[in-house]
């Protein structure tokens, strides 16, 4: 007995969804049939961890309790590059106060 699951677009929950193909690293990869959608093609599971959502917040709550950048990579099984990349994209609350704290006093 098969068991039938509707694939659903990631970004505009669509379940218009067609096959389009493998990717470079062999995963089956999807078409999103609607018109509006932003992204047409896309993959439902990521091959490299490090970009998924769950794994970028816990860079950000390991960083904020104080585990450096070696020490996130190991635990989290990705690069170092990863972690920088990722602490590069979000801004802490300390530089925003800082950055405000100089342009207040000029």
């Amino acid at each position: 007995m098969t068991v039938w699951l509707p694939v659903e677009c990631p970004h505009c929950h669509s379940t218009e969804v067609v096959k389009h193909g493998k990717s470079v690293v062999g995963k089956q990869r999807y078409r999103c049939q609607n018109a509006n959608c932003p992204y047409r093609t896309f993959v439902l599971t990521q091959t490299y961890p490090g970009r998924t959502r769950e794994v970028k917040q816990q860079i950000v709550e390991m960083t904020l309790n104080g585990s450096g950048v070696r020490d996130i990579a190991r635990v989290l099984r990705i690069s170092p590059t990863t972690v920088i990349q990722e602490l590069k994209k979000t801004r802490s609350p300390r530089a925003s106060e800082s950055e405000a704290l100089t342009a207040a006093k000029t």
